[in-house]
């Protein structure tokens, strides 16, 4: 017979997590830097959208790259000479408040407008902890499937921005962009979905046109 133990589920992560988020946001408010969590799996094109976007917007620019080990993207970033941290996670799947509230002390925070937060490439881990980031940015490619946005849920609901990455091989892998883009609005009708390619350009205007948008809301 097997032996039965009682365990007592706690919340006290959770609402930890939470309140050094409001922390972080309070840190960012004062130093005037607006921060996106970016978001998606691996193989989407976080860093290289993120990598683009520090090319062609005329902001003083900041990166935390957080990865079970994070020296790989952190060093493409430093090759665009903007400050970067990296956070390794180590065996997490995500990044939490605590460990971006550490990677603060080591920016020029008053030498920053924008801040992107790349979290660790997964779609479910990231979903239930806030970082204190103004906006969350999901990215998602059509080589991942177009039921890549009905599989994971969750992560979309929260999202302020999505981008459908890739969309220039959508025929060739079999994927169908707009189904991508109906799904992301079915089940959250507020959000904002562009369809991108970083190979052709196509969408980043509109990407860096909707952060703007979202700064000058702050």
């Amino acid at each position: 017979m097997h032996k039965i133990a009682e365990i007592e589920v706690q919340h006290d992560i959770m609402v930890a997590n939470k309140k050094l988020a409001k922390r972080n946001q309070r840190i960012f408010d004062k130093a005037n830097v607006f921060a996106i969590d970016v978001l998606g799996a691996i193989g989407s094109g976080k860093t290289s959208l993120i990598e683009t976007l520090i090319d062609k917007m005329d902001y003083k620019i900041g990166v935390i790259a957080g990865d079970v080990i994070s020296k790989f993207d952190a060093g493409r970033i430093e090759n665009h000479n903007v400050p970067v941290v990296g956070l390794n996670t180590g065996k997490e799947c995500h990044l939490d408040a605590h460990l971006v509230e550490h990677a603060l002390h080591d920016l020029p925070m008053d030498d920053i407008e924008l801040l992107f937060i790349e979290n660790v490439g997964n779609l479910i881990c990231p979903v239930d902890f806030d970082l204190g980031s103004h906006i969350r940015m999901v990215v998602i490619s059509v080589s991942e499937g177009d039921d890549t946005v009905e599989k994971h849920p969750l992560i979309f609901k929260d999202a302020d921005i999505v981008v459908i990455n890739k969309v220039d091989i959508a025929e060739a892998v079999g994927a169908d962009e707009n189904k991508m883009v109906n799904d992301v609005l079915e089940l959250n009708p507020g959000v904002v979905v562009i369809k991108s390619s970083l190979k052709t350009g196509e969408g980043l205007d509109e990407i860096i046109e909707n952060i703007q948008k979202f700064m000058k809301e702050m």
